[in-house]
């Protein structure tokens, strides 16, 4: 509550804002978890090809791009969930958090946010060496 108001709690314009980038980024989560999804039938599919690295390399980049907007949306799914007062009262963000809605969007930005980091430490090919302008010169030598 702001100093010198007595009554209801009013959020600050801040949150207010907050608040509806979240709304909006939480509406995509459903399109966002299906551009992941694709994503990676993609590179599944490059992988099962054998395709080259660079190929497999940018399938896994954009994977990794989708999976981080799905994480981010799941993310904002929760805090819109919490509501516009938990983005300046830390208390009620608190309380917010132990509701079970809220602990199941939770779960799934977790899970994703797992995923996500699972694929970047392992599932994402070195690029392949390219030797630059002043080393082809030094191999023809």
């Amino acid at each position: 509550m702001r100093p010198g108001v007595r009554g209801r709690f009013k959020p600050s314009s801040e949150a207010e804002k907050r608040h509806k980038a979240d709304v909006e980024l939480a509406d995509q989560r459903e399109d966002l978890l299906a551009v992941a999804a694709e994503a990676e039938s993609q590179l599944r599919q490059a992988q099962a090809r054998q395709a080259p690295v660079a190929e497999v390399r940018r399938y896994a980049l954009d994977l990794d791009a989708a999976l981080t907007a799905a994480v981010r949306a799941a993310y904002a799914a929760q805090r819109v969930e919490i509501g516009v007062r938990g983005y300046d009262d830390r208390i009620f963000r608190r309380k917010g958090k132990a509701k079970p809605g809220v602990h199941a969007l939770t779960s799934e930005a977790e899970r994703l946010l797992t995923l996500r980091e699972t694929h970047r430490l392992n599932h994402i090919p070195a690029e392949p060496f390219q030797p630059g302008p002043a080393a082809a010169g030094i191999a023809k030598a």
